[in-house]
């Protein structure tokens, strides 16, 4: 007599439960509503024209400009006050016609002194 063929026994996996995490993960963050939040934050913060990495720029800029208008300004009254004092002070326009231009006095003589670069040792 044949012996029957003989099934190999299948093993039985038990199915895990999920765990609390991974559950909360699949219900709350795999979401469709969730996902299609995280894409649209993704593509303002990348790829928008007003991006923020656009506006950080555009803030750095900002910035810079400020910082240069404030020294424009700065040199503006610098410039504006010594030009008051050039107009309408005479001994002042006397004083830096005499420093920038070399003028003088008819009966004074100037002299300049400037020294030679050639015999000028460099101290290193």
């Amino acid at each position: 007599m044949e012996e029957p063929l003989k099934t190999p026994k299948k093993e039985i996996i038990p199915i895990k439960k999920k765990s609390l995490a991974m559950r909360f993960f699949m219900k709350y963050i795999v979401n469709k509503y969730t996902m299609t939040i995280l894409g649209f934050i993704v593509w303002m913060i990348f790829y928008d024209n007003n991006s923020y990495l656009v506006i950080n720029e555009l803030n750095g800029a900002i910035n810079k400009y400020e910082q240069e208008r404030a020294y424009y300004k700065s040199e503006y009254e610098k410039n504006d006050s010594l030009y008051r004092k050039l107009m309408f002070i005479k001994s002042e326009k006397e004083r830096f016609a005499r420093e920038n231009y070399f003028m003088k006095k008819p009966d004074e003589q100037i002299f300049i002194l400037v020294a030679d670069s050639t015999n000028v040792s460099k101290n290193k």
